[in-house]
């Protein structure tokens, strides 16, 4: 890693951000129990597990992204971020945040 690489708590908020900013990612994804995410002071990062011999990303990708693609463009994000092997994990596929809730309908609407 480059001498002005960031700490441990900008490093995690730059992952996320890299990953969030590639094309076909949903979101973040905790993984199945939320057991994926890096810990800091009086928060947490989701989906991001920075460790000294690798970091390992989980991604939910949206309905029309093409999965190996996808994980390759995160995969070359993060490791302009660390200097480590990176691991993508793509954990589901949804719609990403900010579409679901435009989507949504009025409250009281019952879904066909």
């Amino acid at each position: 890693m480059s001498p002005t690489a960031p700490s441990g708590s900008d490093r995690a908020d730059l992952v996320a951000d890299a990953v969030t900013a590639v094309a076909g990612v949903a979101a973040l994804h905790g993984g199945m129990f939320g057991e994926i995410g890096t810990y800091l002071p009086g928060r947490r990062v989701a989906g991001v597990a920075i460790r000294d011999d690798a970091t390992e990303i989980h991604i939910a990708v949206t309905p029309d992204a093409v999965v190996r693609e996808t994980a390759d463009a995160v995969r070359r994000a993060v490791r302009a971020v660390v200097d480590a092997p990176v691991h993508v994990v793509v954990e589901d596929v949804a719609v990403p945040e900010n579409e679901a809730e435009s989507n949504d309908p009025p409250a009281g609407t019952l879904r066909p």
